[in-house]
């Protein structure tokens, strides 16, 4: 299901036929590096993945991380979208894009598409944001479109900490 439009890209629902494209995205070593190995090895762990995660999260809250793919071609290059975690109170936006399309908007595009949804659509009046320490990429985006740094967090006593970024409507 199509959600979001923007002049280059499209983001929609992620799908169990996705797989192959989530299983490259989560083995990119820059994934690996600032958000975390998932531990998806196959197609099918892919497959569970986004069955369990995204589309769970999709049929209970009605958002979820959205599969982002440039309109013309339809060519998936990352994900986008809100998440809610256990570890934090208020909705989050993330999102990862493959090296290939780093440094062409594309993130911004999506990231500036989904925080307008999360206000208007699904009606958040704060959305937060988490990052690596060492990733300065991310953390430049969120301060573009908007959100604040508020210091370090800990997600969870198991966790390292990350820098935690809001924005309030």
């Amino acid at each position: 299901m199509k959600v979001l439009e923007t002049d280059r890209l499209i983001l929609r629902w992620q799908t169990a036929e996705d797989a192959d494209f989530v299983l490259k995205l989560m083995n990119e070593p820059s994934w690996i590096r600032f958000i975390g190995d998932r531990g998806l090895r196959t197609t099918e762990d892919a497959r569970h993945y986004i069955l369990n995660g995204a589309v769970a999260m999709y049929e209970s809250l009605g958002f979820g991380l959205y599969l982002t793919e440039l309109k013309e071609e339809n060519v998936p290059i990352g994900l986008c979208g809100l998440i809610k975690r256990d570890s934090l109170e208020d909705v989050d936006i993330g999102f990862a894009f493959l090296p290939a399309y780093w440094g062409k908007g594309y993130a911004y595009e999506a990231a500036s598409a989904v925080l307008a949804h999360g206000k208007e659509v699904v009606g958040l009046k704060r959305i937060v944001a988490i990052t690596n320490p060492d990733n300065a990429s991310s953390a430049n985006l969120l301060k573009k479109i908007g959100l604040q740094e508020k210091g370090m967090i800990t997600l969870s006593k198991d966790t390292e900490e990350v820098k935690f970024f809001a924005i309030e409507f």
